[in-house]
């Protein structure tokens, strides 16, 4: 007959279970004090304002390194990615999914966006802002000041005047962009979103959105112009 035993020296051993006191220490807690200017994994953020976006406790007006080309090309790929269901592909907030009834996004093009500092466009993405929630999670820092670059190159691009166009280089109206496609020229007109209307009491109330969009797909074309089928939808408070 053989038998078949395991000896209980490290379950027994003496040793802190998390979140429990202890008699061993004079303070009762056997957490102990982290080590002065101990820095968690990822969290050494030596620049703080390329961590943030604040600077001397307000939000800063400057990229913290030189914007290249390969700088504001990765900022169009993660703003198309991230932010265009939204803000829409030319960043004037009537993206796909606010067409489709939710929360109006911002438009990059008002005055009041126009004059933010930068550090409050990467303050946003990275806290969130009203409806909008953060984006630090799928977006990091390098990648939030990207997306800022290209805010201020969209912000250019619906804004330019004939001294800014490159001597030499061919520009086109969009509406002749347009025709040259075979399409009508008012499909280069300005996205804009039906009215929304309220009904009923104030604890059932319907409100009529847009549902669905016959849009390009993708939306990003600086050339789209939607036009919105209305519906309506019913909210319970």
């Amino acid at each position: 007959m053989f038998t078949l035993g395991c000896r209980q020296d490290m379950h027994d051993q003496p040793k802190f279970f998390p979140q429990r006191g202890t008699s061993f220490y004079a303070d009762g807690r056997s957490a102990r004090p982290q080590v002065e200017n101990t820095v968690g994994r990822n969290q050494l953020h030596e620049d703080a304002y390329f961590s943030t976006g604040f600077s001397g406790g307000k939000e800063g007006d400057g990229l913290p390194f030189p914007v290249t080309m390969q700088v504001l090309q990765r900022g169009q790929e993660r703003f198309n990615i991230y932010c265009t269901p939204c803000h829409s592909r030319v960043g004037n907030g009537v993206g796909m999914i606010v067409q489709r009834g939710y929360a109006p996004a911002g438009n990059f093009h008002t005055p009041r966006l126009q004059a933010a500092p930068l550090g409050h466009f990467f303050n946003v993405i990275s806290n969130g802002y009203g409806a909008m929630p953060d984006y630090s999670a799928q977006l990091s820092p390098v990648d939030r000041w990207a997306i800022v670059a290209y805010i201020k190159a969209l912000q250019l691009s619906q804004n330019a005047t004939q001294a800014d166009v490159a001597a030499g280089a061919h520009v086109q109206p969009l509406t002749s962009i347009a025709e040259g496609e075979g399409l009508p020229a008012s499909f280069a007109d300005e996205w804009t979103l039906p009215p929304t209307a309220v009904h009923g009491t104030p604890d059932e109330q319907t409100f009529t959105l847009p549902l669905q969009s016959n849009a390009p797909q993708g939306e990003g074309s600086p050339a789209a112009k939607p036009n919105a089928a209305v519906g309506q939808e019913t909210v319970k408070k």
